[in-house]
C-alpha cells in the first residue's frame, strides 16, 4: 500500500515506530513528544489495540495517555474487517489528532486492517497531517514493506524474513523492532537485500523514531536506533543463494543513533545531536 498523496499546500503528520518494551509511565519521553505533537491537552487520541490479543493493551495506553494530560482518549478496536468498514468507528478515526497501533502480532494488523476504509482513511489522515505511531507489532505495520516473520541473527540468509504488505504510510523504509535485544540485524539485512530500494531502520525497546513531514528521522528515548543505508549498495550475492545460505552485501553503510541524534532519508546522511 503506498502513502496516500499529501495535498499541495499541505503536510504530513509525523510517522514513529517504537521499538516495543517503552516505559508506560507519565515520564516516557517518546509518549510525551507524541502528545506535544498531538495538541498536548487539546489532543484527541486514538488507539487501536487491534494486534494483541490482551483485553487490557487499549487500557492500559489509554491511562498513560491520560496522565500526560489528554482527555479526549478513544479505544478502536478494529477486530474484525467487517467493523473496519462501521461508519461510527471510521468517524472516530477522522477526528483523531493522534492514532497508536499497540503491540502484538503484526499479522493481526495486515489481515485484519490491510484494504480496508479503516486503512485508506489512516493513510489520508496523515497524509493531512494526522500523526501516527505504533510500538512493536504496530511499528512494524506502518510501513508500506512490513516484516512479518522471521529468524535471529546477525548474518543475513535468503528466506530469513517473511515480508508481507503493510500500513503504507511510508515506503522509504523498513522496520524492525525490539533490534537489539533480539538480534535481528540479519533479518533487516535480509529484506533490505530483497529490496535495496528502502532503508532498514532497527528500533531498540523504549526507543522510537520520529519520521518528520521532512523525512527526517529525530530518535527519543532511553535504546539505539539502527539504521542500514543501502542507496550505495555495490552488490548482493541473494539473487544466487539457496535457500538458507547466507548473503554477501557489500556497500552497505551502518548508523548507531542516540535520543536527539537524526537522520535524513533524502540525503542519507546522519547528524549527532545539537547540530
Amino acid at each position: 500500500m503506498s502513502p496516500a498523496r499529501v495535498s499541495e499546500n499541505g503536510q504530513r503528520g509525523w510517522i514513529v515506530p517504537v521499538g516495543g518494551g517503552e516505559r508506560k509511565v507519565h515520564t516516557s519521553t517518546i509518549l510525551q513528544q507524541l502528545v506535544v505533537l498531538s495538541g498536548g491537552d487539546e489532543a484527541r487520541m486514538v488507539i487501536i489495540p487491534t494486534a494483541s490479543e490482551l483485553d487490557t493493551a487499549g487500557e492500559r495506553t489509554r491511562d498513560v495517555f491520560r496522565e500526560l494530560g489528554v482527555s479526549d482518549i478513544e479505544i478502536v478496536d478494529l477486530a474484525t474487517r467487517t467493523e473496519c468498514e462501521n461508519p461510527k468507528l471510521l468517524e472516530r478515526l477522522g477526528n483523531a489528532t493522534g492514532i497508536f497501533f499497540t503491540g502484538g502480532n503484526q499479522l493481526r494488523l495486515s489481515t485484519t486492517i490491510g484494504g480496508t476504509s479503516a486503512a485508506k482513511l489512516i493513510r489520508q489522515r496523515n497524509a493531512n497531517g494526522v500523526h501516527v505511531a505504533g510500538t512493536s507489532a504496530g511499528a512494524a505495520f506502518i510501513c508500506e514493506h512490513m516484516i512479518a516473520d522471521g529468524k535471529t541473527g546477525a548474518t543475513p540468509k535468503r528466506g530469513m524474513v517473511s515480508l508481507a504488505p503493510g500500513l503504507g504510510l511510508t515506503n522509504q523504509v523498513i522496520i524492525d523492532q525490539h533490534f537489539r535485544e533480539r538480534d535481528r540485524i540479519g533479518r533487516l539485512l535480509t529484506s533490505l537485500a530483497y529490496n535495496p530500494f528502502a532503508t532498514g531502520i532497527g528500533v531498540d525497546e523504549d526507543t522510537a523514531a520520529f519520521i518528520g513531514p521532512d523525512d527526517v528521522i529525530e530518535v527519543f528515548g532511553s535504546g539505539g536506533l539502527t539504521v542500514l543505508d543501502t542507496s550505495q549498495l555495490e552488490y548482493s550475492s541473494m539473487a544466487e543463494a539457496r535457500k538458507g545460505q547466507p548473503v554477501s552485501l557489500m556497500g552497505v553503510r551502518l548508523h548507531i543513533l542516540l535520543a536527539g541524534d537524526r537522520y535524513d532519508l533524502h540525503s542519507h546522511t546522519a547528524y549527532p545531536k545539537g547540530t
